[in-house]
């Protein structure tokens, strides 16, 4: 295993920020959040976001159902695994996906996931079937499961509007793009086994990335182990948990669309040494697959090109996607 260098330290703050108001229809709330959101994407790049529309009781059920699935045999899950699946649906071992992009040399992700997407019939990028343990298997799993997605996909639609107010376009603007019944949205629960305090090094969970897409909505528990690096001090900083609240970042493709106005920012997990399991998901709407990213209005200033040529998402998330699967 590579070392883990830069121990994170605690001299950036990740914002946090109410939304409760902007659900609510509160136009000073409304415009207080969307220049928070501003500051935060222009800035750090990462934020978190409470006072949102998940019930409490949703994110505790889910997250009852994954600990479950993952205690399970690891014959069990490889029944499911995504090998049986043409459109990556199902359990992901430990090491299945390599996301360090800072070294070249660095183990395999040390976590295991399961992932799902909207139910879909054979056809474009990514649409499929899901898998599912059997009901006697594991009961209420997938009912747990698919409750939870619907509740963070509707919160996800939210965040692309505040997106949009907060670059000072209509509230409406990413509607088409956070709604499409085809567009790629996947959330992928993980797994990571405890570090004891006898390990000869903390793991590394997930190598140093920065997202494919254009939203990231993360649950996380209260163990810990999130980093994202500063972008101007070139340091490591923990994300500390705040039970309930969605850690939300951009990816690569809004990058784009704001024409590096809002840029994606790079961030691992780094396995504290613990006694405990790590559990956490990853809600990833990342819009059309026929839509091709351009500059927004107001993203490039007088006089200058685009930063980047028009892009289609679905060759973007193709070719990363690909690449994350190629060094597993």
């Amino acid at each position: 295993m590579g070392s883990i260098e830069t121990p994170p330290t605690s001299e950036v703050t990740i914002p946090i920020i109410d939304v409760s108001g902007f659900l609510a229809g509160d136009a000073k709330a409304t415009a207080s959040a969307a220049l928070e959101l501003r500051n935060a994407c222009e800035n750090q790049g990462f934020l978190q976001v409470i006072g949102h529309s998940v019930p409490v009781y949703t994110q505790k059920k889910f997250l009852a159902a994954i600990t479950a699935f993952f205690a399970l045999p690891l014959e069990e899950k490889e029944k499911l695994s995504q090998s049986n699946s043409p459109c990556y649906r199902g359990y992901e071992r430990v090491g299945g996906q390599k996301l360090d992009e800072l070294d070249s040399d660095a183990t395999p992700d040390q976590k295991e996931g399961f992932s799902v997407r909207p139910e879909r019939p054979l056809g474009k990028f990514l649409a499929g079937p899901n898998q599912w343990p059997e009901e006697a298997v594991l009961p209420g799993f997938r009912e747990a499961y698919m409750e939870y997605f619907w509740a963070v996909h509707s919160l996800s639609k939210s965040m692309f509007q505040l997106i949009a107010l907060s670059l000072s376009l209509d509230r409406t603007y990413f509607d088409a793009f956070a709604a499409d019944p085809d567009g790629i949205c996947l959330c992928r629960a993980h797994h990571y086994n405890p570090t004891p305090p006898d390990a000869a090094g903390r793991t590394r969970g997930v190598g140093a990335h920065t997202d494919f897409g254009a939203l990231t909505l993360l649950l996380q528990d209260t163990v810990g182990g999130l980093e994202v690096l500063h972008k101007r001090m070139g340091t490591w900083h923990a994300v500390p948990p705040v039970e309930g609240a969605y850690v939300c970042n951009i990816g690569d493709l809004m990058q784009c669309w704001t024409n590096n106005r809002y840029r994606s920012t790079m961030h691992r997990v780094i396995s504290p040494l613990s006694q405990t399991d790590r559990y956490s998901c990853a809600f990833f709407n990342d819009g059309a697959l026929d839509m091709m990213i351009e500059a927004l209005p107001g993203c490039v200033p007088e006089g200058e090109k685009p930063a980047y040529e028009p892009l289609r998402v679905e060759k973007h998330i193709v070719e990363r996607s690909s690449m994350s699967r190629s060094h597993a």
